[in-house]
């Protein structure tokens, strides 16, 4: 845990009690620093107040006692609208943060890689984390990924810390300095927290704030977001002398890095192959891989360390995660793409797959992944978005209404089994939320690792990333 003792004179408002809001209460008292905190599930407050937690109601919150509002990150503070705690926090002016900014003040000699975009965010930053490591350097992952800002270790003045940031994070951040930022790609979501895609894309642009000398910007630009922003940015960059590294897909780009399918040409020309590494499939993960490159070169780490960490990676649970196989068929979780983009980058890594699709449906449902449906044999549809996907799908793709995730998967396994005369795959990746029958994206995950290791005769193998 992060010692938060040179906040002492401080006092704060704790708002939100889940995972991060635990550890920031946990944290402030630790240090012996004043702080209240609120939920407005009963629940959470009892567990709150099982750690010595003191409880505050909305209404009787005295703001003149406390210095600033410390609020998890996924309560709006102002669109769609604001929580009743931060509406009073900024009528009494005082600012809101997040558990990632008292780690920057606490830790202020670190050196920081902040990694952001839509899609892409974790496994980048968990490749980050895991080069750094096979570099024999002190580091730390976590953020949005992981364990929370303040669960991380303390680490020397050399230590690194291996962030990944939400928009909703980095529009609570007053002093993080990103000694390297990453911006992977930008396509639309929260858009009901930020108004629109300018409000979305301006909550990202913060995580070059206070950038100066001597540190970097590592940027996809294979959006036409991104592009723009990284003009802007770079003009900056050069002013400030800050690095500004572009990466682009299958084209040549002045002194960045392009990629694709696993081959990475970098400014210097170095070629790195790593095509067969099984946790990056498909271009996606080559941008991820790139980027990672980029951040881990400026921080010095040598092009055979690289290599080394791309092909030793892992890979991380419910992002293209392969959980069983049986005779030609692949098992793959990819639970966490909850939006038509996040699947797209499935669809585009495979052929011949048995797609298990549906929950709660996004903003333009599976309208967006027509490009991909020559790859897909038949759709095996779930959930809420049942009827929608229904009637985007019909005349296009075959498909069945399974109504869950046990019945989708039988559905799918026994068709792939009986059809499949060359590699295949039966794909969970449901392009939406999953709060119509789980508790969440790994919730859904884990149910279908179990469900698909339970097939008779499935082996269970490893995961991708």
């Amino acid at each position: 845990m992060i010692d938060l003792s040179v906040l002492r004179g401080s006092s704060y408002v704790v708002l939100g009690l889940a995972r991060s809001g635990l550890t920031t209460v946990r944290a402030l008292g630790a240090a012996g620093i004043d702080c209240v905190a609120w939920d407005d599930n009963e629940a959470a407050r009892e567990q709150a107040v099982a750690i010595g937690a003191t409880l505050a109601e909305p209404s009787r919150i005295d703001w003149n006692r406390f210095t600033a509002l410390v609020i998890s990150p996924g309560i709006p503070n102002r669109l769609p609208k604001p929580h009743p705690v931060a509406a009073a926090a900024r009528a009494a002016g005082k600012p809101l943060i997040c558990d990632v900014e008292l780690l920057a003040r606490a830790q202020p000699d670190n050196r920081f890689v902040a990694v952001t975009g839509t899609n892409g965010k974790s496994t980048t930053t968990a490749l980050i984390g895991h080069i750094l490591k096979t570099a024999g350097a002190t580091c730390e992952v976590g953020g949005n990924i992981g364990r929370s800002a303040l669960d991380l270790a303390p680490l020397g003045p050399h230590g690194i810390y291996v962030l990944e940031l939400s928009s909703y994070q980095l529009e609570l951040l007053q002093t993080f300095r990103a000694h390297v930022a990453v911006w992977l790609n930008i396509t639309p979501d929260h858009i009901d927290r930020h108004g629109d895609m300018a409000g979305y894309v301006e909550a990202k642009k913060h995580i070059f704030d206070r950038q100066r000398e001597g540190d970097c910007v590592v940027m996809g630009v294979d959006d036409e977001y991104s592009r723009a922003v990284f003009a802007e940015v770079a003009q900056d960059a050069r002013r400030n002398r800050i690095g500004a590294v572009p990466v682009a897909l299958d084209r040549p780009i002045a002194s960045g890095i392009s990629f694709r399918a696993g081959k990475l040409v970098d400014a210097d020309g170095y070629l790195a192959d790593f095509a067969s590494v099984p946790t990056l499939p498909g271009d996606h993960n080559a941008q991820n891989a790139a980027c990672a490159w980029a951040a881990c070169r400026w921080l010095r780490i040598s092009r055979e360390v690289i290599m080394k960490g791309l092909t030793s990676y892992p890979g991380l649970p419910h992002r293209q995660e392969r959980v069983a196989a049986l005779g030609k068929v692949t098992y793959v979780n990819d639970s966490k793409a909850t939006n038509a983009d996040a699947t797209a980058r499935a669809l585009s890594s495979y052929r011949n797959i048995y797609w298990i699709i549906g929950g709660q449906a996004k903003e333009g449902g599976v309208a967006p992944l027509e490009p991909y449906f020559d790859r897909i044999k038949q759709a095996f549809l779930i959930g809420e978005a049942t009827e929608l996907f229904a009637s985007q799908l019909e005349g296009k793709l075959p498909f069945e209404r399974c109504g869950d995730l046990q019945s989708a998967l039988n559905a799918a396994h026994a068709r792939a089994q009986a059809e499949a005369t060359e590699p295949a795959v039966v794909l969970l990746s449901p392009a939406c939320a999953s709060w119509d029958q789980w508790k969440s994206y790994e919730h859904r995950g884990d149910a279908f690792r179990e469900m698909a290791r339970a097939l008779p005769g499935a082996d269970s193998v490893g995961r991708a990333a």
